[in-house]
């Protein structure tokens, strides 16, 4: 049972002899790359632990709630909305945050038709080690370049840019939960024979000790999301294609949100999609990206694979302000991301601690992307000059002709055109458009003298939108100093950056941007969940409580309560 009684200390010793003093760190400026997040959040914790095991990862967990603290579980500490790290330090209790990116196994299953994914496994290692089976995981690219876990997708229910998939999604998993009483039980759905005492499972899992046999296949569960495919199809349909706060995909470890504490998680693979193609399409007019949606997810056989929307605007940020994510993911691969985050993280502590500030690697970076030549082709470029919005639309199968035949029926036209993309066009469109993001944050850190910080709207339009551009309410616009909107087209999902000028209460502007939005039949968020700055509305955070009654477990997170039971 909890006993608040534990001292700090005494915790800490324990903690200790279950990972290594090594692994348990209590410095707040050797572990401010954990407690603070990607884009969003900051607060101090007693410690970041970082088990190397699931059982140690057990007994830690175990150990904390049991002394009445509040656990923040935590994979790669990429969430775009401060969902894995503290958020001020307004809690009731003291905070532990576990990190689990030491825990990293992924195992095969079905030949790997399905996959058991460790609590710190990521999206990229899990590409490339099904890549050779001609498999792909549910996103590829994406969230996959900057580290993610393929569990924080899972506990997320987060999207993706592939138009056949819908978000990560499982009902297969391993997790520990805190009870009413505030006890810890373990619960294992996984669908993998592997014993009945807590510490035995974990043991047997952590070395692998399971066969083919002890695999039930036919358990009635699912473990991907089966009717995306067929929902994003519905374009006459009042509401979105995928949205954080459908209870269609609310079940367990998926949609938990730290909620649980989740050591692993079964899931589908998908057959590579093969040879595939990009057309890039540039119109001045909103309505001939509408006209193109609807027609093709409504008349094509073969479904796209991607569609990525970017405006003018964030081609420019892009290619500015992400210059250096794009060259690392050309020239080093993606693999070579999450390594080079860390090393950058632990540049910013350092400079910090110096008190030359936490932005000096992002200047620096700056500077040298300033030097180097120009890195984009020469066709894209022309048509940033020319057009407005950007459309790539990556097609393979019998949906090549098909696309090759209806672009070229209606282009050019008096406000649009398309190109059909060589191999290296292809890569540096979609490199581009998802060098956005970094470039965003790049944006406001070296812009810190005018920029407060960024407005991140993550959104989902009902299927049936005609006119998806972004709108602001009257009076904002003046307090923007940027826009940089771009999104998953095909899906209707949209993420609209606003710089905001220095001096502004950024969090009232994005507020007053979702009242304003709200009533049209808008989700927010689209795929990167709540975190602390979206309102959890009644479904998610009733499904919150449930999952989570003493509200031990990243408490505040939807804007809920941070005290315990709720109060």
């Amino acid at each position: 049972m909890p006993t608040a009684s534990m001292s700090g200390d005494a915790l800490l010793a324990q903690l200790r002899s279950f990972v290594g003093d090594q692994h348990v760190h209590t410095d707040p400026r050797a572990n401010r790359r954990w407690r603070k997040g990607y884009r969003y959040g900051e607060g101090k914790v007693l410690a970041v632990v970082r088990p190397g095991t699931l059982l140690e990862q057990w007994r830690a967990f175990k150990a904390c709630i049991e002394a009445g603290r509040i656990v923040i579980m935590q994979g790669a500490n990429t969430g775009l909305n401060g969902g894995s790290t503290p958020f001020g330090d307004d809690y009731d209790r003291e905070v532990v945050l576990i990190n689990t990116m030491r825990i990293n196994r992924i195992d095969l299953l079905k030949g790997g038709e399905q996959v058991l994914a460790l609590a710190g496994s990521t999206l990229h290692a899990l590409e490339k080690l099904i890549r050779p089976l001609g498999r792909e995981p549910h996103s590829v690219i994406g969230s996959t370049t900057i580290g993610a876990s393929v569990v924080g997708g899972v506990c997320n229910n987060s999207g993706g840019a592939l138009i056949r998939r819908g978000p990560a999604f499982t009902q297969q998993a391993l997790y520990a939960s805190v009870g009413a009483d505030g006890t810890v039980s373990l619960v294992n759905h996984l669908g993998i024979e592997l014993g009945n005492d807590p510490e035995e499972i974990l043991s047997r899992l952590d070395t692998g000790r399971y066969s083919e046999a002890d695999v039930w296949h036919d358990t009635g569960k699912l473990a991907s999301d089966p009717d995306y495919s067929t929902l994003i199809r519905q374009v006459d349909a009042p509401s979105p294609a995928r949205f954080n706060n459908d209870p269609r995909l609310l079940h367990e470890a998926a949609g938990s949100a730290g909620k649980l504490c989740v050591f692993a998680v079964r899931l589908d693979t998908f057959p590579s999609s093969g040879p595939s193609r990009v057309f890039y399409i540039g119109s001045n007019d909103f309505m001939e990206l509408t006209t193109i949606r609807r027609h093709i997810l409504s008349s094509f056989k073969t479904l796209p694979v991607a569609g990525e929307y970017l405006h003018r605007d964030a081609y420019d940020i892009a290619e500015k302000y992400g210059k250096d994510l794009y060259l690392l993911i050309k020239h080093a691969g993606t693999e070579r991301i999450p390594t080079a985050f860390a090393l950058k993280s632990r540049f910013d502590a350092i400079t910090g601690r110096l008190g030359l500030g936490t932005n000096l690697s992002d200047k620096i970076l700056q500077v040298i992307n300033g030097l180097l030549p120009g890195h984009l082709p020469k066709r894209m470029n022309d048509f940033r000059d020319r057009f407005e919005h950007h459309l790539l639309l990556r097609v393979d199968g019998g949906g090549t002709e098909e696309a090759r035949a209806y672009l070229g029926s209606i282009f050019p036209s008096a406000s649009g055109d398309f190109f059909e993309a060589d191999d290296e066009e292809a890569l540096a469109a979609f490199r581009n458009r998802y060098a956005i993001g970094g470039g965003s944050v790049r944006y406001r850190a070296v812009h810190a003298d005018k920029v407060e910080n960024i407005v991140a709207l993550d959104l989902a339009l009902p299927r049936n939108t005609i006119d998806w551009r972004e709108t602001l309410p009257d009076g904002i616009e003046q307090y923007i100093e940027r826009r940089i909107p771009c999104g998953h087209f095909m899906c209707q999902v949209f993420h609209y950056d606003y710089a905001v000028k220095k001096g502004t209460d950024w969090l009232d502007i994005e507020h007053k941007i979702i009242a304003h939005l709200n009533g049209r039949g808008i989700e927010f968020p689209s795929e990167h969940n709540v975190g602390h700055l979206y309102t959890a509305k009644p479904v998610l955070a009733d499904f919150y409580r449930s999952l989570d009654p003493t509200n031990a477990m990243n408490p505040g997170i939807g804007q809920t309560s941070k005290l315990k039971d709720w109060a």
